[in-house]
């Protein structure tokens, strides 16, 4: 019973002190050994670095590469114009009149296209300011907006989207990051038709209240509640660490770089070349370069003792974004000016969000190994009826939700009960690209709480609150996407996986 009373205080800190800005680098490790303590009996050294480190370092060398080259795009297609490029020419073709559905479709083609949320954001939000206030749009709708387009169904449904939360459940399943297309293409249009539908309801609403573009009062630069960021990196859609702050340079209230100046952009179909290169490359090295590949040497034990299933989803993913990279490079060196800086910003802002998560990933190891956790992974296992599809939703979203990170939601609940539910799939005939899918919708639900990372920079980088905008994030990236994931979980009942 100590036991499980330390687990649950240490998920609760872990909740409470992230929220209030702590890092997780040292909060994770802390908390981890607080509830080996509260059970008593193992040691703490021993479980500090043979089983959180080694934890730490497994999540390392399977994801950093992702993390690594995911950065570098983004960065590349900020520097090269090609993201603010794609942005004024959806602008132009959807028109001012429609200022929200404009902004989330940029949003949604740049983090498809595998963008970082942070480059997406600032690269949206000068439009979005523009475009809203020509519009009479309030701007308190805009973090709506870009969180609509930015981490939810271009994070986690689109099928082949190179986002880190749709290619965790590779490796566990034998997946790649097109799996279960339909179900994902029908969550998809939930989250994208059942948002922008509220935003725009939302904005009528105000339009009809006589509230326009500023009409609300001014507000402090960041969100209350102590909850100031304190660390900067960019990071995957929808994954960024809790305390990241508005990047050095960023107006308080606007999050414009004071000093920014306008640069060329380059022709609409140089910008949206590296986008299409990204998706095109993934399915075409899935389905056909992998199949044209001797790849019997990946049982030998020196490549890990493993098979093609459980690495061709992360291969995929690295060709593509290598070859959007070179892409960009090749096309756009000119424009970009200083390479060598862009790659090195890129890769330096990949590493704090690698960190935050993999020590997430160590926690949860941690946590795995105590007898008390035998309590909650019962509990867990038997939700939804020992449905091994409807207790991976509960749990990935349960974690998800407590850490305040999707990828680290879902890397504590796969790492701890992956091969679990991967058994049980297999036993009673379940195809597991429902389970791949379904582990990526149900990240991408209580991820989004007020403590989210995702969450406190973009209204940082918005100069807006809590107060003034989180129930509309709330509503597109939590209540929306829980629905979406639940419609997915009933046609899975009665259809199977499509």
């Amino acid at each position: 019973m100590i036991g499980l009373a330390g687990i649950i205080l240490s998920l609760v800190l872990l909740m409470y002190l992230a929220y209030r800005g702590i890092n997780v680098l040292v909060l994770a490790p802390i908390l981890a050994l607080l509830a080996v303590l509260a059970q008593g009996d193992l040691p703490i050294l021993g479980t500090y670095t043979q089983v959180f480190m080694a934890a730490l370092g497994r999540y390392m060398v399977q994801f950093f590469p992702l993390f690594l080259l995911g950065a570098i795009f983004g960065k590349l297609m900020d520097d090269s114009g090609s993201a603010r490029a794609i942005s004024h020419w959806i602008v132009e073709r959807v028109g001012a009149d429609r200022s929200i559905l404009a902004v989330v479709l940029a949003c949604a083609v740049l983090t498809y296209g595998g963008v970082s949320l942070f480059v997406v954001a600032f690269a949206v939000f000068p439009v979005a300011v523009a475009l809203f206030r020509e519009s009479g749009t309030p701007k308190r709708l805009i973090p709506g907006a870009i969180a609509l387009g930015s981490f939810t169904f271009t994070m986690t449904a689109l099928p082949g989207t190179p986002a880190i939360q749709n290619a965790i459940p590779s490796p566990f399943f034998g997946t790649d990051a097109f799996a279960a297309p339909g179900l994902g293409l029908v969550a998809a249009l939930i989250m994208f038709g059942g948002g922008t539908l509220w935003l725009n309801w939302r904005s009528r609403s105000a339009r009809t209240a006589g509230e326009g573009y500023s009409g609300l009062a001014a507000a402090p630069p960041y969100p209350q509640g102590g909850m100031r960021p304190s660390t900067v990196g960019a990071a995957q859609v929808g994954d960024v660490p809790r305390e990241a702050p508005p990047p050095a340079g960023a107006e308080q209230r606007s999050g414009v770089p004071a000093d920014a100046q306008p640069r060329p952009e380059p022709g609409v179909a140089l910008a949206f070349a590296p986008v299409l290169l990204v998706i095109a490359v993934n399915w075409a090295f899935l389905n056909l370069a992998i199949p044209a590949m001797d790849t019997g040497y990946l049982g030998e034990p020196r490549y890990g003792s493993t098979n093609i299933g459980a690495v061709r989803g992360i291969w995929s993913i690295i060709v593509a974004l290598v070859v959007a990279i070179l892409f960009i490079l090749a096309t756009s060196w000119r424009a970009i000016g200083d390479v060598k800086k862009s790659v090195n910003d890129g890769t330096m802002g990949s590493l704090l969000p690698i960190f935050n998560t993999a020590s997430e990933v160590g926690y949860g190891a941690v946590i795995a190994g105590l007898p008390a956790f035998f309590v909650i992974r019962e509990a867990v296992l038997n939700a939804g009826g020992g449905d091994p599809v409807i207790s991976l939703a509960v749990a990935v979203n349960v974690l998800a939700g407590i850490t305040g990170s999707a990828s680290g939601g879902m890397s504590i609940a796969l790492q701890t009960l992956g091969s679990t539910y991967a058994e049980m799939a297999q036993a009673a005939n379940i195809d597991p690209e429902i389970l791949h899918r379904v582990s990526a919708l149900a990240s991408g639900g209580f991820d989004s709480l007020p403590h989210n990372g995702a969450v406190i920079t973009l209204l940082a980088i918005c100069g807006l609150t809590h107060r003034e905008s989180y129930a509309d994030i709330g509503m597109v990236s939590v209540v929306i996407p829980l629905v979406a994931l639940v419609t997915v979980l009933g046609l899975y009942t009665v259809f199977g996986s499509f």
